[in-house]
């Protein structure tokens, strides 16, 4: 295992907490105590996960993650106080992974970082490359192109459209979505996969609002085809 796990927190005893947890877990940890130097740390040291506190010093959590998104997709998983759901959403629309609500366990902190980066580190088991349109998604090396362009996805934007483009035409549910990518069933919600899929849409679509790929099916989820044709 041995995994960096980057701790950015403004409350020594969570830090510490967490940092004792993780250690006895495997995990090799680095803490962090507001958003410039969790900034710094995370683009020098290259975590494997992030577990980032919303309400730092300095630099807020979510502009932390907004800027870490522009130039990476290391795992993310939000600490917050804040217990509305519209909370939550910024932070995933921002392209976190997860999220755990304040005061928690730590026990359930190590088993949220085990389930995302088993998540992250390629639980997506089909081979081979799936073609649609001016889309190309290789299932093996966990990418995905468009116009023969790398797209940044995180990796759980990633996982939904291999999901999805594994079985064009099929409808899933939110409920069966969180289910396939192995996500955190406990604390995932249904509107956690909305935001993820409006952020995938915004890569992969020419117009988000009008989708070729990734299409709603009203009432029921989403599936994935080729509106375009071909």
């Amino acid at each position: 295992m041995n995994e960096l796990i980057l701790v950015v927190d403004d409350e020594p005893k969570i830090v510490r907490l967490a940092k004792d947890y993780l250690a006895q877990s495997g995990f090799r940890v680095l803490p962090a105590s507001d958003g410039p130097s969790a900034l710094a740390a995370a683009r020098q040291e290259k975590p494997d996960l992030i577990v980032l506190d919303l309400n730092l010093p300095g630099m807020d959590g979510l502009d932390v993650c907004r800027a870490l998104r522009r130039e990476s997709s290391v795992p993310i998983i939000m600490l917050t106080a804040r217990v509305e759901e519209t909370d939550r959403l910024i932070g995933l629309e921002l392209g976190a992974d997860d999220y755990i609500v304040k005061p928690f366990s730590p026990r359930e902190l190590v088993a949220r970082v085990r389930a995302v980066l088993r998540r992250t580190q390629g639980d997506v088991q089909t081979a081979g490359l799936i073609h649609a349109g001016d889309l190309a998604i290789d299932l093996n090396g966990h990418r995905a192109h468009l116009h023969s362009e790398v797209l940044k996805l995180t990796r759980i934007e990633f996982s939904l459209l291999a999901v999805l483009a594994q079985h064009p035409g099929q409808t899933f549910s939110r409920a069966q979505l969180i289910d396939r990518l192995h996500g955190v069933a406990e604390g995932s919600f249904d509107r956690s996969i909305d935001a993820h899929i409006k952020n995938l849409r915004r890569k992969i679509e020419e117009d988000p609002a009008d989708p070729r790929y990734v299409l709603t099916v009203y009432g029921i989820g989403y599936q994935f085809t080729d509106k375009g044709g071909g």
